[in-house]
């Protein structure tokens, strides 16, 4: 029988999973990502978390006939490697993850894909339509997406497309992204970003009557959410942060014209209605032509792993027909 793993390397986890020809699970694994020295440090973590799958699997690695990795980037394809992840330690530098794996498994059938991208590829593969024009946004510590369009799902020359959550949406850019960059999707509306943004908007109205822990040093998104059916700003923050997503996903909709968007990462997940709703009301009176259906990703967490085995077993596409 033939065998396959994927593995979602993210900043905080990593996750390797063993399935058989069906898609079925049958082995799997979770770790902590380390945070170096050095890449290699990383690798043998990824290394260590698929024959770790392989045993809890009762599979030997070099039994499994094609891998596919779903990560944070930004990556070298042409490496086959992460190159100096943003939200690992400057040490780690560059993560060896393709050539490293193949020799694992004794296989040059390795597909390696930012994790948006990984995630589309999951999306696309367990959809009920297998639809060959979708995309996959994940609200989450990041912003990013996935698309396919008419059945090729969009890498990039470099892997690195989709990174939509750099994408200016304010033009008077008064917030910094992570990236050093001014008026990103990212800087209103990630997790890590909310709270920051809360603060700005507190400070340009001068002072605020709120609940919320502002000057807290473990503010959070988390507590923006929780606050907003009772406290009135808490609740602007909210209606805030659903603008600015529903210009972001607009914006995809007319680049791309999926036919079906799925949202997941853990902002989303967690918060599904005053996430998704917001973007509802603003495609059926901003989109020019067609309106997607949008919809709460139906893998959630493990949306990106999925994906990873979808892409092994798909040979990178998601297409169940190339199975």
């Amino acid at each position: 029988m033939p065998y396959f793993v994927g593995v979602d390397l993210g900043a905080t986890n990593v996750r390797a999973a063993v399935a058989d020809g069906d898609a079925t699970l049958v082995g799997s694994d979770r770790r902590p990502t380390p945070r170096g020295p050095t890449g290699i440090h990383v690798t043998e973590a990824v290394l260590d978390a698929v024959r770790a799958a392989c045993e809890d699997a009762g599979v030997d690695p070099r039994e499994v006939r094609a891998a596919g990795v779903g990560s944070i980037g930004p990556l070298d394809l042409a490496d086959g490697s992460v190159d100096g992840p943003a939200n690992l330690p400057d040490s780690v530098g560059t993560v060896p993850l393709v050539g490293p794996l193949s020799k694992l498994i004794d296989s040059e059938d390795v597909h390696l894909h930012n994790d948006t991208v990984a995630g589309v590829i999951g999306e696309r593969f367990h959809a009920d339509r297998n639809p060959d024009d979708m995309a996959y946004v994940t609200i989450s510590s990041g912003i990013g997406a996935g698309v396919a369009v008419d059945g090729n799902v969009l890498a990039g020359w470099d892997g690195n497309a989709g990174e939509l959550g750099h994408m200016v949406v304010d033009p008077q850019g008064r917030r910094t992204c992570g990236c050093g960059r001014d008026g990103h999707w990212e800087a209103y509306c990630s997790g890590n970003n909310i709270p920051e943004y809360a603060r700005m908007l507190a400070e340009e109205d001068g002072g605020v009557d709120t609940a919320l822990p502002l000057d807290d040093a473990d503010f959070s998104a988390k507590d923006v959410f929780e606050h907003a059916d009772g406290d009135e700003f808490a609740r602007h923050v909210v209606d805030q942060v659903g603008f600015w997503n529903a210009v972001g996903v607009t914006n995809l909709v007319q680049a791309y014209a999926p036919l079906v968007v799925y949202v997941g990462g853990a902002v989303a997940l967690n918060n599904p209605d005053e996430v998704l709703d917001p973007i509802r009301e603003h495609l059926e009176t901003d989109v020019f032509n067609n309106v997607p259906e949008l919809r709460l990703t139906s893998l959630g967490d493990d949306v990106v792993l999925r994906g990873a085995v979808a892409s092994a077993l798909t040979g990178g596409t998601g297409d169940r027909s190339r199975r």
